[in-house]
């Protein structure tokens, strides 16, 4: 498998035309189920097979783990700042560092799934209760240099939650895990 295929399993992220209620429901959808399909995925996996890269280069899967509990701490933090304030710029964070932090590298995966089940329900129930104006409602993201609506903004964290679920679910069936 090539390099690309394997940084991006599910291709980059693609933004929606039109994003229907349909499309919306289930990008809320993913952004809930994740954190169980990622328990699914990891629970019972060896310290050896977390500290398994899913490609040359890339963050093991314990890092994976983590940065999604990173990034999604973030995300409901921008999405919340995005309905309570008129176009706030968000402040970015250096993820590829965080990775490295200990709390990445070397911390048990339980924790962050733990917090990912609660953030996530939280986040689900935001996003459910928003209204069709919300969608539009933008933030500023100084690192992009543009803006972002809310709608593309839950279809990125939705394709975020497949994206890395996908990095751990390739690798286990290559090195057969499964």
């Amino acid at each position: 498998m090539d390099i690309e295929k394997l940084r991006f399993p599910i291709g980059q992220f693609q933004k929606p035309e039109v994003l229907t209620e349909a499309l919306l429901a289930s990008f809320i959808f993913n952004i809930e189920s994740f954190p169980g399909l990622l328990k699914k995925e990891v629970y019972h996996l060896a310290d050896s097979q977390l500290d398994t890269a899913y490609r040359p280069g890339g963050w093991t899967i314990r890092q994976v783990v983590h940065h999604c509990a990173d990034s999604h701490m973030n995300g409901i933090i921008r999405h919340k700042l995005t309905l309570a304030e008129d176009a706030p710029k968000i402040k970015p964070y250096p993820e590829h560092l965080f990775a490295e932090l200990d709390d990445s590298r070397i911390f048990p995966v339980s924790p962050a799934i733990s917090l990912l089940e609660g953030l996530h329900l939280k986040w689900a129930f935001l996003l459910k209760s928003i209204s069709e104006s919300d969608l539009e409602r933008i933030y500023i993201h100084p690192e992009h240099g543009r803006k972002f609506s809310f709608g593309e903004s839950i279809a990125i964290y939705a394709w975020h939650c497949r994206h890395h679920l996908a990095h751990i679910t390739t690798l286990k069936t290559s090195m057969r895990w499964d």
